[in-house]
C-alpha cells in the first residue's frame, strides 16, 4: 500500500513538474532568440495600453512593430498579464508605458531586463486632480489610489493634449536613441505629431471659450487635466479608480452641485458600467452622454484614433456646457 501511495504521488507530481519545466524552457527560449527586432529588421515595441501604443505607432511608423499589452475592450487599470504576454514583453527592443496605472505591468517591466524602457511620466508633471475648486476632496477617489501614483497623483495625463505632446517628444527622443539608423524619420514624425496635438489644444481652447457653465459630472475622475487646462470643474462620481463605489454623501453632494451649477449632463464611459451615471441622471432629470477617457479603442468608441475621439469629447463637452 505504501509503495502504491508513493507511486501515485509521483504520477501526480510529474505533470506539474513538466508544466513548470515547459514554462521555464519557453521563457528561456524567448530570451535566447530575442533580438529586439523582427525578422525584417523593425524594432519590437511593447506598449502598456492604447495611449502609449498610439504614440509608438505614430512616431515609429514603418520602422517599428508595436504590440499592446491591453487588448481593445479591456479595462486597463485591472490588467493581468498572461505568461505569453510576459514572454513577448521580455523580447522587446523597447517598452513604452505609464507607471502607476497598471501594477501588473510595472512589476513585469522591472523584471524584464529590457534596455530601452520609456516611462511616460518622466517627460511631464503629474498633479492631484481629485479636489474641486471649492475644496471638497473626492473621498471615494482616495479608495481608488491603488490605480494612481503612490502619492495620489492623477496618471491620466494623455487626456491633456499639451502634456501628451510632452510625452510624445520624450518617446521620439527615445526611439532615436534605440534605433539611430532611422533617427531622422522619428524626429520628423515626432514634430508632426506634436504640431497636431498643439492644434488640438487650440481647438479645445476655442471650442470651450463661450460656455454657460464650467462644471461637468463624470463617473470616472479621468478628466482632471483636461478640466485644469481649459478652466473647467470636473465633478466625479467615483475617484481615479473607475471600479470604486461612491458614498451616499458623495451622491448627495452631486445632487447639490448639479442644481447649483446648472449641470445638464452626466457623462459615462464605454469600458465601465453606465449604471451609476444613468441612476444619478434619472434622479436629477439630466441627460447622459459619453466622455471617453481614451484608455482603449473599441467598436463602441466615437472615433478610430486619439484625435477623432478627442474631437468627439470636445463636441460632447460643448453641448453639455452650453458652449457657443
Amino acid at each position: 500500500m505504501l509503495k502504491m501511495s508513493v507511486m501515485n504521488s509521483i504520477r501526480r507530481l510529474i505533470p506539474v513538474a513538466a508544466l513548470a519545466g515547459a514554462a521555464v524552457l519557453g521563457l528561456t527560449a524567448c530570451g535566447d532568440t530575442a533580438s529586439g527586432t523582427t525578422d525584417d529588421g523593425r524594432l519590437k515595441v511593447s506598449a502598456s495600453f492604447y495611449p502609449m501604443e498610439f504614440l509608438a505607432e505614430e512616431i515609429g511608423g514603418d520602422h517599428v512593430a508595436v504590440t499592446t499589452l491591453t487588448k481593445p475592450g479591456t479595462e486597463p487599470h485591472d490588467l493581468e498579464l498572461s505568461p505569453k504576454q510576459t514572454a513577448r514583453l521580455y523580447e522587446s527592443g523597447m517598452i513604452v508605458y505609464l507607471k502607476g496605472l497598471q501594477p501588473a505591468v510595472d512589476e513585469a517591466i522591472e523584471q524584464s531586463g529590457v534596455e530601452n524602457v520609456v516611462e511616460a511620466t518622466s517627460f511631464t508633471t503629474l498633479e492631484k486632480t481629485g479636489t474641486t475648486e471649492d475644496g471638497h476632496a473626492h473621498e471615494d477617489g482616495e479608495e481608488g489610489h491603488e490605480h494612481s501614483d503612490e502619492n495620489g497623483l492623477d496618471p491620466h495625463l494623455w487626456i491633456d493634449p499639451v502634456r501628451y505632446a510632452q510625452v510624445a517628444e520624450g518617446v521620439g527622443a527615445a526611439l532615436e536613441k534605440a534605433d539611430p539608423d532611422h533617427a531622422a524619420d522619428y524626429r520628423a514624425n515626432t514634430a508632426d505629431l506634436v504640431d497636431r496635438l498643439h492644434k488640438l489644444d487650440q481647438e479645445f481652447e476655442a471650442g470651450l471659450r463661450n460656455r454657460g457653465t464650467d462644471t461637468f459630472i463624470t463617473t470616472h475622475a479621468a478628466f482632471g487635466y483636461l478640466a485644469d487646462r481649459y478652466g473647467l470643474i470636473q465633478e466625479a462620481v467615483k475617484g481615479l479608480d473607475p471600479e470604486s463605489e461612491p458614498s451616499a454623501r458623495r451622491i448627495q453632494d452631486l445632487h447639490d452641485i448639479a442644481r447649483h451649477d446648472d449641470v445638464s449632463t452626466v457623462f459615462f464611459e464605454t469600458l465601465v458600467s453606465d449604471r451609476t451615471a444613468k441612476t444619478l441622471a434619472g434622479d436629477l432629470g439630466l441627460k447622459t452622454d459619453v466622455l471617453d477617457p481614451l484608455e482603449g479603442i473599441t467598436d463602441d468608441s466615437r472615433g478610430d484614433d486619439y484625435f477623432s475621439v478627442q474631437r468627439a469629447n470636445l463636441a460632447a463637452l460643448q453641448k453639455a456646457l452650453g458652449a457657443k
